[in-house]
């Protein structure tokens, strides 16, 4: 089964037709992804007060942007900041496969990964919301010379230990075992005290845990 991630890249996920049936659908109020005794709700954001959040989606807000979408800054009225992902029109996601990718994201839940807060469907506007990440990624600070002298080794042995965790919990200790694929500094996002957070799991397969062994021959990335 194929999906989209998050960040707009592919996620390869193999489950059998009775986890599917988990994979519940959005109301209007609320979302729950369950599976056995695990339960996840997820908000649901009006597109009005997203875009009252976001300024309209200004280019002031925008965060970044991939194939399949940009991600904006977010601020709600009780002053929460969040990071919201309008998903293009273009990206070829219909509504199942996107809220299959929430039930799927929803799932997986660790301090060193980006947490998901909820999502947005109005018309024909798809759009994931998630914690705000106020020091962005990595990758500024690694290829910043200014910057890269504040992370001393204690802060570097942090992120470091950081990342490892979650890539252990998506390899090994979730249920739904994923293959990152596409490690890198950019997609290491880091939170006010500079503890990472993996973000962008594209380019990703994920199968359950009774399997041993995943067929590897299309796996790519670090």
């Amino acid at each position: 089964m194929r999906k989209f991630s998050q960040w707009g890249q592919d996620l390869y996920v193999r489950v059998p037709a009775s986890e599917l049936g988990t994979l519940r659908k959005l109301n209007s109020k609320c979302y729950k992804a369950k599976h056995k005794h695990e339960d996840v709700d997820l908000q649901t954001f009006k597109l009005s007060v997203l875009a009252n959040a976001t300024e309209n989606f200004s280019t002031e807000n925008k965060l970044g942007e991939g194939g399949f979408g940009a991600v904006y800054k977010g601020i709600l009225i009780d002053g929460q900041e969040l990071a919201v992902k309008k998903l293009s029109k273009k990206s070829g996601q219909g509504l199942e496969e996107f809220k299959n990718e929430v039930a799927l994201i929803a799932k997986l839940q660790h301090r060193n990964l980006v947490k998901l807060l909820g999502c947005c469907i109005e018309g024909e506007e798809k759009m994931l919301i998630y914690e705000y990440m106020p020091n962005k990624s990595l990758d500024n600070f690694v290829f910043d010379e200014t910057k890269r002298k504040l992370l001393d080794w204690h802060k570097r042995f942090n992120i470091i230990s950081g990342i490892a965790r979650g890539i252990l919990y998506l390899h090994k200790d979730s249920r739904l075992r994923i293959i990152h694929r596409d490690l890198k500094t950019s997609n290491i996002l880091l939170d006010t005290n500079l503890n990472p957070k993996i973000s962008d799991f594209g380019l990703a397969r994920s199968f359950l845990e009774d399997q041993v062994e995943a067929n590897t021959n299309r796996v790519a990335g670090t």
